[in-house]
């Protein structure tokens, strides 16, 4: 047993995971760039009081899952990590002035978020999100925009069979109304209730129809529907999100429990989830409106909506539907040298190709030509550049490790022919 290990909930990300890692945040990147969401950076730690304030001091990540930081006693502000993202780039907005710039600022922030959660499948205490933020546009197309951003984001990774769960939870107009008539429903079965649910009951009651505890099932159930109390205002927003998501094709499903788990949204919320794994900790990734955030959090009232999806999950959904999540990208050549002692030449000639752009590794272990040129193959390398007695006059032995084939190239070639060998990929 090692003396030293990763703290529990978190995990080395060993090259085989980094890189399907990457592969997601270089889709996510993507996606950015094309819908028009522009990437920025967000501290890792806020003060305490953007989260307790901006998601709701009654939610469970204030509650149970916020890693606070203690400062030295010099510093009087009270610090945490950052659990999502949302909170700290509405913060932004608003000390920036963002107000000022063309409305909607739509922005998007991948990176790592940290919960002091219960480690399970899929769920770590260091966890990475892809978060995309449009504020500034009260909607409704704009709702249905963020949905199929990130509908297109499980497309592009290759997760199966994904569809959104959708919900409307009204607005200031309409909410207080429905929460009254929640409240006296589980009033009503209050003796029924778990003793965590008995203080949400007065606290957040529409935390009530999140919960994770089997025995709230059939009472969730059974609860009356917030779609049963909206507004005209929020009903019509509702209807024509849907519409948009109609044209744009987008599979939907309208879930009347669904609330999502901070104090922030309004009208729209959405999850998405692999058809067949809907459970309560299925979820890989949702959102929704915050109109009031803003506001909450020192500027003036602006709408918003966002996601944020779990690049974590996606790995495992990748895996668990038997699909590879990325492979690392073996080294286009591999420098090796017919005199085991000239590790000078290799490493010479492999850092001019590197200063090309080109995946090229050096061999600089001493031993016998046959033998470096096995581990070129193992390491899946197309091309295997042989430095022997050629060099003097400027040339190399170039190796196709895949065809079997092998020619002279001159040293000033070898970048240029390799790339467009890597190009084209076809065998010398």
């Amino acid at each position: 047993m090692p003396a030293y290990r990763a703290p529990r909930g978190t995990r080395d990300l060993l090259p085989d995971v980094a890189a399907g890692l990457n592969r997601l945040q270089g889709i996510a990147r993507s996606l950015s760039v094309r819908y028009g969401y522009r990437e920025m950076e967000i501290p890792l730690f806020e003060q305490s009081a953007v989260f307790e304030r901006g998601i709701g001091e009654c939610t469970d990540v204030v509650e149970k899952e916020l890693f606070r930081l203690t400062p030295r006693t010099e510093e009087s502000e009270a610090w945490a990590l950052r659990p999502e993202a949302t909170a700290g780039v509405v913060r932004a907005y608003v000390q920036h002035g963002m107000q000022t710039w063309p409305q909607p600022v739509k922005l998007s922030v991948v990176g790592p978020m940290f919960r002091y959660d219960r480690p399970q499948a899929g769920r770590y205490r260091q966890f990475w999100q892809w978060d995309a933020e449009a504020i500034g546009d009260p909607g409704p197309a704009v709702d249905a925009e963020i949905v199929e951003l990130g509908y297109r984001f499980y497309v592009e990774a290759g997760v199966p069979e994904v569809q959104v769960l959708l919900n409307s939870i009204g607005d200031p107009a309409c909410r207080p109304g429905y929460l009254e008539t929640l409240k006296a429903y589980f009033r009503r079965h209050s003796a029924e209730l778990p003793e965590l649910e008995l203080r949400r009951l007065e606290t957040n009651p529409l935390r009530l129809l999140d919960s994770k505890d089997p025995a709230m099932a059939v009472l969730v159930a059974a609860a009356p529907r917030m779609g049963d109390s909206l507004c005209t205002a929020c009903a019509e927003h509702f209807a024509a999100v849907r519409a948009h998501l109609d044209a744009l094709g987008v599979p939907y499903r309208v879930e009347p429990t669904l609330v999502r788990g901070l104090d922030y949204y309004t009208r729209t919320a959405f999850e998405y989830y692999r058809r067949g794994a809907e459970g309560q900790q299925q979820a890989l990734g949702g959102g929704g409106r915050y109109d009031g955030l803003v506001e909450l959090l020192g500027g003036r009232p602006t709408p918003g909506i966002g996601f944020a999806l779990g690049l974590d999950r996606v790995l495992l959904a990748l895996e668990e539907s038997g699909r590879v999540a990325a492979a690392e990208a073996p080294p286009l050549a591999v420098v090796v040298g017919a005199d085991p002692a000239d590790t000078v030449s290799r490493l010479r000639v492999a850092g001019l190709l590197r200063a090309e752009g080109l995946r090229v590794r050096a061999e600089l272990a001493q031993r016998k030509l046959g033998r470096q040129l096995e581990t070129a193959s193992r390491d899946r390398a197309h091309f295997a550049v042989i430095i022997g007695d050629e060099l003097a006059g400027g040339d190399v032995q170039l190796k196709d490790l895949e065809a079997g084939t092998q020619r002279l190239v001159p040293l000033a070639d070898l970048a240029r022919y390799l790339a467009r060998a890597e190009k084209t990929h076809r065998h010398g």
